[in-house]
């Protein structure tokens, strides 16, 4: 039986999740409402915070790829600067009962105070109606929602496709950049792009 090297196994992961990913909401859109727990029982509803940017991330602290941006510091850094800015920022975890990434809330809360997250706010989706609802594939799986409601950005967090933090800083952030188009008023350059990263484990 043929050995393959983590680094193969992770390229193929990604490519695999990144050929596959089908939006199910187009950039332009309004964005579907929903409503979901956090980590601390209460409940979010995405149409509450119209008026604000929202970005939705995808997350699983068990996949490498979200390991690259947690570990290094960057993905808490980003949140930390949007929002400061009053940017919404809910990290969304979708993995089912069972399967890998999936906690309890409870849990959910000492990992996110480990891993010193930023966001807003954890929300729980074990059954996986909201991944599915925004045709979330990967781990991160990115989505930018505009003050009007609607999805201007949709895909990878940034440019270089792999799971090793040293590529962060070669990269471009396509979040923050859709985020900045549209804050000075312009249309976004680059609304979607494939996302990268394990599969949602639904």
């Amino acid at each position: 039986m043929k050995k393959y090297s983590m680094a193969a196994v992770i390229f193929l992961s990604a490519f695999l999740s990144a050929a596959g990913a089908q939006a199910q909401v187009a950039t332009g859109d309004a964005a579907p409402d929903f409503t979901l727990q956090d980590t601390s029982g209460q409940s979010r509803t995405l149409s509450a915070n119209q008026g604000s940017y929202v970005v939705l991330e995808w997350i699983n602290h068990d996949c490498p790829f979200v390991k690259k941006h947690y570990d290094s510091g960057n993905m808490q850094k980003i949140q930390a600067e949007e929002t400061a800015k009053g940017v919404i920022w809910y990290s969304i975890a979708s993995s089912a009962e069972g399967k890998q990434g999936y906690h309890t809330a409870e849990e959910w809360q000492g990992l996110s105070a480990r891993k010193q997250s930023a966001a807003t706010a954890v929300l729980l989706d074990p059954q996986g109606s909201v991944g599915k609802l925004y045709g979330a594939q990967t781990t991160p799986h990115m989505y930018v929602i505009n003050p009007e409601g609607k999805l201007i950005y949709q895909g990878a967090i940034d440019s270089v496709a792999s799971a090793n933090p040293e590529d962060i800083a070669r990269s471009e952030n396509y979040v923050q950049k859709a985020l900045r188009e549209a804050e000075s008023g312009n249309s976004v350059s680059n609304g979607s792009t494939k996302a990268y990263g394990c599969s949602v484990k639904y």
